[in-house]
């Protein structure tokens, strides 16, 4: 089988979506000898080849504006990853639209419908294409990817596709050097947020919390948020060098997945109050370190976590400085709590991820196949 497979969205610092993609196609390649080709397209950004000939996959590099190339793809349905790529049996979209093919199986990841409930939070591209276009792309898709079964029967209700179309593989946990054999939960361990500082992921809440809660103990832990700043963040970049967070908080930047153990190593408690979450990958890593968790209950989070962490309303900052509190305030508690989430973590493996996507590349070509 020859599949190619959307690998833009893991071509510069890897967030949420292009680590899943990463790591699916590294656990496939472990596993089967299909032939996994990685498509490439920017006008400045150069993958490494070295890195796809590590896990596995052969890549194919295009100097194509991703911005140009989006909207052929999106509006006008060409090229063709034939044209592009040669002939495949199945192209793998790494988000909602497809992929265009002339023979081939098309197959798209859906993790979420943000786009779609509050698109105001938005930017780019997915503002602009993902509303109109999702529900018919997903409506012609031959298999769909998602990362949850929230998601499976999210977009089975919103976009009317039979949920037998829709495979959910959801991803394994980090690969720990040191970490996952007992609970993490360091004396003097820091509150640490993992993600792109976007609306969607309540920063704002998070930063209301951690203020209630230096009232109330000012000798609490120091909060650390790790990840890319979108322009959406400019107000709470500014928050965090005045007062009362100046002294008490930082703001990280990209933290690569070699700088990662050392922070979840470091962490009293990892804390995720998006108001949305197409799965929750920090949520994950957290857990299979043995680091308590406080989380939202919105989206997929909810299933994902469990009883492997603390889940709050995400609109209820007092909620959150209460859970904040207690994690590092209660030594027995936060020691159950990172028991409960290695626990949980162990639910989790990318290899059972790589096989039923190898379930739905091949039901794909089927009903490709009986389309035409």
């Amino acid at each position: 089988m020859r599949i190619l497979v959307d690998y833009r969205a893991a071509l510069r610092a890897r967030t949420g979506v292009g680590e899943y993609i990463h790591e699916l196609v590294r656990a496939y390649c472990d596993a089967y000898d299909d032939e996994i080709t990685l498509f490439s397209s920017s006008w400045k950004d150069r993958p490494d080849p070295g890195a796809a000939r590590a896990i596995g996959a052969t890549l194919i590099d295009r100097r194509i504006p991703v911005r140009v190339l989006n909207l052929l793809w999106h509006r006008a349905g060409w090229p063709p990853a034939e044209t592009l790529a040669g002939a495949v049996d199945v192209t793998h979209s790494a988000h909602p639209l497809l992929l265009p093919a002339r023979h081939a199986a098309q197959v798209i990841t859906i993790h979420d419908l943000f786009f779609l409930e509050q698109p105001d939070r938005t930017r780019g591209e997915i503002r602009r294409d993902y509303p109109t276009l999702a529900a018919s792309h997903a409506r012609r898709a031959d298999a769909i990817v998602t990362s949850t079964e929230h998601a499976r029967q999210l977009v089975s209700r919103t976009f009317d596709v039979p949920a037998d179309r829709i495979y959910v593989c959801p991803p394994g946990p980090p690969r720990w050097r040191t970490l996952g054999h007992q609970p993490n939960v360091p004396p003097a361990g820091h509150i640490l947020f993992i993600g792109t500082l976007e609306p969607r992921k309540n920063v704002g809440a998070l930063l209301d919390a951690y203020e209630t809660l230096l009232a109330r103990r000012p000798s609490a832990p120091r909060l650390l948020l790790a990840g890319r700043a979108t322009p959406d963040a400019a107000g709470w970049l500014r928050r965090l060098s005045s007062a009362p967070l100046a002294s008490h908080a930082s703001h990280l930047g990209y933290v690569t997945d070699e700088e990662q153990e050392a922070l979840y190593a470091g962490a009293r408690v990892l804390v995720l109050p998006s108001l949305d979450e197409g799965f929750g990958l920090p949520a994950l890593a957290a857990m299979s370190a043995g680091v308590p968790v406080i989380a939202s209950r919105r989206g997929a989070l909810p299933e994902v976590v469990g009883s492997g962490g603390t889940l709050i309303d995400p609109e209820r900052p007092g909620e959150l400085a209460d859970a904040l509190e207690r994690v590092i305030t209660d030594d027995p508690w936060a020691f159950s709590q990172g028991a409960a989430g290695l626990e949980r973590a162990r639910a989790f493996s990318w290899a059972t991820a790589a096989a039923t996507l190898r379930h739905a590349y091949l039901d794909a070509i089927v009903r490709r196949r009986a389309r035409t």
